[in-house]
């Protein structure tokens, strides 16, 4: 699922209860497209305990710049409007959701 950051559901669902994992990418980057499958398999993993949204870096300058992504992939978990998490590269979905745990 992509939004669009200036549109007022990406700060509602940051700021929510549930966790929000962010995957700041880019299409022409190799690593972003290896996220893809894992992400889908995190997703299943964690089912609706969390939402997992996409950011594409190009097409959301102001996201990246915002939240200080200087590299693609960069994965970011935000709870209650704050990063409480966060990485440059692929991860596994074994890894991310062991660090989602103590969010949820």
């Amino acid at each position: 699922m992509t939004m669009e950051t200036k549109s007022p559901s990406f700060s509602t669902l940051i700021n929510g209860e549930k966790p929000v994992v962010v995957d700041f990418y880019a299409e022409w980057c190799g690593p972003c497209k290896m996220m893809k499958p894992i992400l889908d398999q995190f997703k299943g993993m964690v089912g609706d305990r969390a939402t997992v949204i996409k950011v594409d870096v190009d097409k959301n300058p102001a996201a990246a710049q915002a939240y200080g992504v200087r590299g693609v992939p960069t994965l970011a978990i935000f709870k209650k409007g704050e990063i409480v998490w966060r990485k440059s590269g692929v991860v596994s979905a074994a890894q991310l959701e062991g660090v989602l745990q103590p969010f949820l």
